[in-house]
């Protein structure tokens, strides 16, 4: 595992921020309800790097639909200058520091915030 694989974490948003967090970044293109600006001490805020509203509700959360919805994405990432450049940002930070990309999704493993780490690390 290189530097960077270490480097780059997801968590809930809904969890407590904590100092090895390093540079914490929304990915969801929606404010989590109930979450504080304050309270989720969120470096930056990314909301163009998440799925797009068409696929985020097609996917519904269903995990039936995760392996479509990690093909569907991937496309976007790839084919989206935006989400590249945005991608790019990620990737500069995480040779520097640690980087927690953050989403308020319940499921931990089918969500897009795994499936950007992922992306981010395959390429």
């Amino acid at each position: 595992m290189d530097g960077i694989s270490r480097s780059i974490g997801i968590k809930r948003i809904y969890e407590e921020a904590s100092a090895g967090d390093g540079c914490r970044i929304l990915v969801d293109r929606l404010w989590p309800r109930g979450v504080s600006r304050e309270a989720a001490a969120v470096g930056e805020w990314m909301k163009e790097i998440a799925p797009s509203p068409e696929l985020r509700k097609w996917f519904g959360h269903v995990p039936e639909r995760f392996p479509g919805f990690r093909e569907r994405y991937r496309a976007e990432l790839e084919d989206d200058p935006v989400r590249q450049e945005l991608a790019g940002r990620i990737q500069e930070l995480a040779a520097q520091q640690p980087v927690t990309l953050l989403y308020g999704a319940k499921d931990p493993v089918h969500n897009h915030a795994a499936l950007l780490r992922e992306w981010l690390l395959s390429g």
